[in-house]
């Protein structure tokens, strides 16, 4: 159902078509502030739950050319990382941010304080460790990532008229997937360099740029492509499920 509102500027009247769709069982409703109701952002935290937790054990593989793939097969290769950042993205283009952040903050308390979930291990000792700043990172980049995917978008025509519209678009989940994983490396960059403030005696000297280079640099290129990865079976989703 359309909803149209007319608006007087200057004289001139604007339409803005404001689409409220309805999915999956017909009461997911999206107001104009592109807001998901509190059941369905409960289900997306679950959902992403499981997401983050299982992905932490799926390592990344690319393939072969697909020239080489008739004559030789399809050839995996791992990356040596695991598809986690690509979970944390996908669960925030597809729940929200609220949703986002509330599934890494169950994430890190569950392996705090319960389970090894994460890739080392787990416990409360995990927070000396320097990689614990990207999981902490999970946080603000769910919520950066979230807020951008949700986020309407006017879009100018020929005839000066705008059109707001509520479906998702590639290029804009894209876009909130890569703030998201920047979000996340500058939140986990920030870490290392307290960790290595605090602990650089033990560490033997000041290492920081090594941290960077192991945790941030080697594996971005990877993260990147889990973050297109996620940016592609958000955008399909989210169109089957006309939101």
């Amino acid at each position: 159902m359309k909803y149209i509102l007319s608006l007087t500027i200057s004289g001139r009247s604007t339409s803005i078509n404001l689409l409220n769709r309805i999915a999956i069982d017909h009461r997911y409703p999206l107001s104009p502030n592109m807001t998901i109701a509190r059941p369905y952002i409960f289900v997306w935290a679950i959902v992403g739950l499981v997401l983050t937790i299982g992905a932490n054990f799926i390592p990344v593989y690319v393939t072969s050319s697909p020239l080489q793939w008739l004559g030789d097969g399809i050839t995996a290769y791992p990356l040596g990382f695991k598809s986690q950042v690509g979970a944390v993205l996908l669960v925030s283009c597809l729940g929200g941010r609220t949703a986002g952040v509330l599934t890494q903050i169950v994430y890190l308390l569950i392996g705090l304080l319960w389970l090894k979930v994460f890739n080392d291990g787990g416990g409360i000792e995990y927070l000396q460790k320097p990689d614990f700043g990207y999981l902490l990172a999970f946080i603000p980049g769910s919520w950066v990532c979230g807020q951008l995917a949700f986020k309407q978008f006017s879009v100018e025509k020929a005839t000066s008229t705008a059109e707001v519209t509520s479906t998702p678009q590639l290029e804009y989940l894209g876009l909130s997937c890569l703030c998201g994983l920047l979000t996340i490396h500058f939140f986990g960059i920030i870490y290392l360099t307290l960790f290595q403030l605090i602990r650089w005696q033990q560490l033997g000297g000041f290492k920081l740029l090594d941290l960077i280079v192991n945790y941030s640099i080697h594996p971005f290129l990877s993260h990147l492509v889990l973050a297109c990865t996620a940016t592609l079976i958000a955008f399909i989703l989210r169109r089957i499920m006309f939101y």
